[in-house]
């Protein structure tokens, strides 16, 4: 499947104007842009929203292009396991699992994965194409 799939870090960093991380984030979205669409799931907009009064103040904040996919079975089910394993090798429970959720709806779709947080899903994830600083 065609397609970029977009982590909410990178979403955030333009919509706050991370001083850090916003020239990074745009430059990596114009260049998957290039390729084809980029893609979220409902997660992805679950975590943006707290940044938006409306949900059509969020729809038109969104980048052109942008797919919005329902989370196949099979990802939710890579990432019930990934997050198993992290808590198992020690893990912390706190907002992890959105995280596997994003990752693994990237993996079982083949698509890569913009990120700026790699760390776990390159870990519990292997295989998983990223994109990352």
């Amino acid at each position: 499947m065609a397609g970029t799939f977009v982590d909410s870090s990178v979403l955030l960093d333009v919509f706050t104007e991370d001083e850090r991380w916003l020239e990074w984030s745009e430059a990596a979205l114009r260049e998957a842009l290039a390729t084809g669409p980029l893609v979220v799931n409902a997660i992805v907009l679950a975590e943006i929203a707290p940044r938006f009064s409306r949900i059509e103040a969020m729809r038109d904040s969104l980048p052109p292009r942008l797919l919005v996919e329902e989370l196949p079975d099979s990802a939710a089910f890579l990432a019930g396991h990934a997050h198993t394993a992290y808590r198992r090798a020690g893990g912390v429970r706190t907002r992890i699992l959105a995280d596997f959720l994003i990752g693994a709806h990237a993996a079982v779709t083949h698509r890569a994965l913009l990120t700026r947080d790699p760390r776990r899903i390159s870990q519990y994830l292997p295989g998983v194409e990223l994109i990352a600083p």
